[in-house]
């Protein structure tokens, strides 16, 4: 681990080449999936910046990308109500869509966000997702394209933040308790 993050985080839980390695074999499940279709991809605002970016670079098919922004944490840990702050600006009907998001948890945004996807009448809709989390699942959903499947502990990093920090690490790492455990 690089020692300016010692002090913050437990262990690194997924390191930067074997990120890369598994977002390559995504992308080449995904382009294998869509390669004759019109694809537009949605990425979830703010945490799927790196792994979208390492994603796009990966897809070898026509694509279109929009974003939706969607909000729950603010400055905290514990899920709020959802807010959707960033509409889509093109148009998904008869579209396939390809949801992207950075981490399935509890399943509550993703499963908001597919049935407001689903009102837009695609093609097809699908999700990927760079970690699940499956023990916090309090919705019955599973994303069709999976990165990792990770344990029930605090990650940041690769884009996942605490507070709006850590998003820029290269790596998955965990998070210190007692970092977070003050904010609820």
């Amino acid at each position: 681990m690089p020692p300016q993050w010692r002090a913050d985080l437990q262990e690194v839980l997924i390191p930067a080449p074997q990120l890369r390695r598994r977002v390559a074999e995504m992308a080449r499940a995904l382009t294998r999936d869509y390669a004759g279709g019109d694809l537009l991809v949605v990425p979830l605002l703010t945490g799927t910046i790196l792994f979208l970016a390492d994603l796009l670079r990966c897809l070898a098919l026509p694509l279109r990308l929009d974003f939706l922004g969607v909000s729950s944490y603010r400055d905290g840990t514990r899920p709020r109500e959802l807010i959707l702050t960033k509409e889509l600006r093109l148009d998904a009907r008869d579209r396939h869509v390809l949801l992207v998001d950075d981490i399935l948890d509890t399943g509550r945004t993703l499963a908001w966000v597919l049935a407001r996807l689903q009102r837009l009448q695609p093609r097809s809709l699908r999700t990927c997702v760079l970690l699940d989390k499956p023990a916090r699942r309090l919705e019955p959903v599973q994303a069709d394209y999976v990165g990792f499947t990770i344990p029930d502990v605090f990650v940041v990093g690769y884009g996942l933040d605490f507070a709006e920090r850590y998003r820029n690490l290269p790596f998955v790492g965990v998070l210190r308790p007692e970092l977070y455990a003050a904010a609820g």
